[in-house]
């Protein structure tokens, strides 16, 4: 499992982020802001809250985390559009 080294927040809901494979890239969140547990992530300022967590996920204050290998998925699917 490919394990996030780099997160750096580009708003509005973007993440800039790199892997330890050596993958980097950017991710749009916008369209995943849906449910009570994303909820607070619509706010911009909330969203810029994000750290990364000791086992190399995105983790904001609420608990909510996301795993590194669906956004490996989507930088490396990206790069094949």
């Amino acid at each position: 499992m490919e394990r996030l080294i780099y997160l750096e927040v580009r708003p509005p809901y973007r993440l800039m982020v790199r892997f330890d494979d050596g993958v980097e890239g950017e991710v749009d969140l916008a369209d995943r802001l849906r449910g009570p547990m994303f909820e607070p992530l619509k706010d911009p300022a909330y969203f810029a809250l994000v750290v990364l967590s000791d086992y190399g996920a995105p983790l904001w204050p609420n608990g909510l985390d996301l795993a590194p290998d669906s956004l490996h998925e989507r930088v490396v699917g990206a790069r094949a559009a």
